[in-house]
């Protein structure tokens, strides 16, 4: 399960997701992920263009991982593109409330430092 990350600018991180976010996918990125959102004051924007599946596990995993940024005084975008699974997925949970999902990369980045 591929986990990649970008440093965009100065405090502006993208994180990068492909595969699927099942339970034995998110096992496997668990630590990494949690790591690359650990930092104070960080903006993340977590890319799901290329998730094939969001079980409940990886949804846990996002939203732990968000509110453990926000504590720090970061904050995390979801950005989908045109992965309609992954998009409805997300808004059937209600997760939008909690954290801004956005189909292209300029509104992801710009929604992350606001």
């Amino acid at each position: 399960m591929p986990i990649e990350f970008h440093e965009v600018s100065d405090g502006l991180r993208r994180i990068e997701i492909s595969g699927r976010l099942d339970i034995p996918g998110t096992d496997e990125i668990a630590t990494r992920f949690a790591a690359l959102s650990a930092a104070t004051n960080l903006r993340v924007v977590v890319d799901l263009t290329r998730v094939s599946f969001l079980g409940s596990i990886g949804i846990r995993s996002i939203i732990v991982n968000a509110k453990a940024l926000q504590q720090r005084g970061g904050r995390m975008v979801l950005m989908v593109g045109d992965n309609v699974a992954v998009a409805e997925t997300l808004q059937a949970t209600g997760l939008g409330s909690l954290i801004p999902i956005l189909t292209d990369n300029a509104s992801a980045e710009a929604a992350a430092l606001a």
